[in-house]
């Protein structure tokens, strides 16, 4: 381990992010009374130009009215190349209740679009005397955002959580599909005689794992864009998972259930995860720094894995 350790990111439960548009209130009920741990009210690409204003005078009202129980409320601005994010900024920070939670910035390229958003944000709540500090997500959705990952994930202490935008990220990076997550057609290698599909998002989710868990920010996936393939939202997700990303978008209600699945650990792993610790602790007690656990080697980095599986559970469970 290094010197300088890794910090911990926010402890709060992110299996699922809930997408709605901010243009749409009679969604917001129903959105606070999902099993999402987190809704995020849209600002952004869900919402057309012409409604931008009363989108934006929703969403301030929905943080005063509306009941939000613990779920994490994150509002999603325009981007900084829009005419729309300043003014997102400014209303909800100055209008918007103390419920809200986090902003989240999309289309972020580097840092010094954190240090924009965070130096007005800062102006804000010092004028008004705002008493919860407002959070960060962003989503990384750019061939610049990919390259600068790092330096996005150390710009602010504000960010909370990181997401993949596979769509605009498709775009930047020029690549042949129109799919939005998920395997793709032309993605593939042939052996045998057999197609077997692989996943072209994999380096750029490990790339924002990486980076968030150098500076103890979430790791999330994005949006499944076909909310008509359960398995195919599984299969994604169960991926997104197994490389370190804490939850997934769900841009339809019926994603909230699949994703609450793969990203809470069953009741069989957190058991064998608890039986690993002491397994380990009875080793300690011998002297040993290893030992076997049905029929394999477990030792001192067993003991980190199996923690990670517990304190997810336990988290989940307070939440």
């Amino acid at each position: 381990m290094s010197f300088r350790l890794q910090p911990a990111p926010p402890a709060t439960p992110n299996r699922c992010q809930l997408f709605g548009p901010g243009s749409r209130t009679a969604l917001f009920e129903k959105m606070a009374g999902s099993k999402a741990d987190v809704v995020n009210l849209d600002l952004e690409d869900s919402v057309s130009p012409g409604d931008k204003d009363q989108a934006r005078a929703n969403v301030i009202a929905a943080t005063h009215e509306v009941d939000w129980g613990k779920k994490t409320l994150s509002v999603r601005i325009n981007g900084l190349d829009t005419p729309f994010w300043y003014r997102d900024v400014v209303d909800l920070l100055e209008q918007g209740s103390e419920r809200l939670d986090r902003i989240m910035i999309p289309k972020v390229g580097c840092a010094a679009d954190l240090y924009a958003v965070d130096a007005l944000v800062t102006a804000i709540e010092a004028a008004k005397g705002r008493q919860k500090r407002i959070g960060f997500e962003v989503i990384i959705e750019s061939a610049a955002g990919i390259c600068h990952v790092q330096e996005i994930a150390a710009a602010t202490p504000r960010l909370a959580a990181m997401s993949l935008g596979a769509a605009d990220f498709a775009a930047s990076m020029g690549m042949q599909t129109t799919g939005i997550g998920g395997t793709q057609e032309g993605y593939y290698m042939r052996r045998e005689g057999q197609n077997y599909w692989a996943d072209p998002w994999h380096w750029a989710q490990a790339a924002i794992v990486a980076a968030c868990r150098t500076h103890g920010v979430l790791p999330v996936d994005g949006p499944f864009g076909d909310f008509s393939d359960d398995e195919g939202f599984r299969a994604q997700a169960r991926r997104s998972a197994t490389l370190g990303m804490v939850g997934k978008w769900a841009i339809h209600p019926k994603q909230v259930a699949l994703a609450n699945e793969v990203f809470t650990p069953s009741a069989e792993a957190v058991a064998e995860a608890r039986e690993i610790l002491e397994a380990m602790e009875a080793a300690k007690a011998r002297g040993e720094g290893a030992t076997t656990y049905k029929g394999r080697l477990v030792d001192i980095a067993s003991i980190k894995q199996a923690g990670v599986i517990v304190r997810q559970a336990e988290m989940i469970a307070e939440g």
